[in-house]
């Protein structure tokens, strides 16, 4: 998002992806997507999806620092709220140690509940991509909505790729199996396009509206896509199971109270103040376009311009 800002403030904006600090951040996101990847081939998908609240408190705190933001008691009350959740969701989710083969990753792909579950995943997603691409619809919901449908699949892919890689290296080969492999492709599509819509929700809304919204939206996916491929939920209790969903409201709720505080703060400051944006000293101030794909317009005294505002 800073880099965002960053090439607003240029009298020529410049394509993001030219920009040294957007790589940089895409590279830690990347290092942090490591870490994640690594958890999945040793916890099951309901317990790591949900850890994903550490971006929400983070990015909160990180805004303050560099997009300049402010600190509320929202953000307190939201934050307190979605660790709260996250305990809840960590203690009681079904923890099932099983050690993932290719045979068993292969049974569950063609499985009759995910066969299901992703005809409609793909029904939903075109239909969400046409409102996007025909009818120009750019709203939050709808692109963080497609990034977490192909997160489902992430997840899916990313925790069968992970514990085979792990069965592997402790001298069950996996990796000869052709399974291993279009869970590669999968995982690597999927994440490729995830990139694609997210950074363009980014581009187009505060990061302290996106980082909360696409946590309840990738959570709800990661959970589904674990009770449906991996059948988490399989043998859990009563009690379990309502705690976990209770985890999972609190979480929501406390993502929705920071998410619903940053909307109207966006809602009070209609300009951009470039001389606010770290590492850079110019005065002047764009105003947003949020119908369109551009950065905005300059705030001049020409009629034109003001008429097009």
């Amino acid at each position: 998002k800073c880099a965002h800002l960053r090439l607003a403030c240029q009298a020529e904006p410049k394509p993001y992806y030219t920009s040294k600090l957007w790589w940089c951040g895409i590279t830690l996101l990347g290092l942090g997507e490591v870490g994640n990847f690594t958890a999945y081939g040793f916890a099951p998908i309901d317990i790591v999806a949900p850890l994903g609240c550490v971006s929400v408190i983070g990015s909160a705190f990180i805004s303050v620092i560099f997009l300049k933001k402010t600190m509320r008691a929202a953000d307190i009350l939201g934050g307190t709220l979605t660790v709260t959740g996250t305990y809840l969701l960590v203690t009681f989710a079904p923890y099932v140690p099983q050690e993932l083969t290719a045979r068993q990753v292969h049974n569950y792909l063609v499985s009759w509940p995910f066969l299901v579950y992703s005809i409609l995943e793909i029904i939903i997603f075109c239909i969400l991509l046409y409102f996007y691409k025909r009818k120009a619809m750019k709203h939050i919901v709808i692109l963080l909505m497609m990034v977490a449908l192909l997160a489902s699949l992430t997840v899916i892919a990313v925790k069968a790729v992970a514990s085979m890689i792990t069965l592997s290296a402790k001298g069950k080969m996996q990796l000869t199996y052709p399974v291993f492999y279009i869970m590669i492709v999968l995982m690597a599509t999927s994440c490729a396009f995830q990139v694609k819509f997210l950074n363009q929700a980014m581009h187009l809304y505060e990061a302290t509206a996106v980082v909360p919204i696409n946590f309840v939206f990738f959570t709800t996916s990661a959970i589904i896509s674990g009770v449906i491929f991996y059948r988490e939920f399989q043998s859990a209790a009563l009690l379990s199971v309502f705690m976990f969903l209770f985890g999972c409201l609190l979480s929501f709720l406390g993502v929705f109270v920071i998410a619903r505080n940053k909307k109207e703060a966006h809602l009070q400051i209609p300009f951009i103040d470039c001389g606010h944006i770290p590492g850079q000293k110019l005065t002047g101030k764009i105003q947003p376009d949020s119908h369109s794909s551009h950065y905005g317009t300059l705030n001049n005294e020409d009629d034109s311009v003001k008429s097009q505002s």
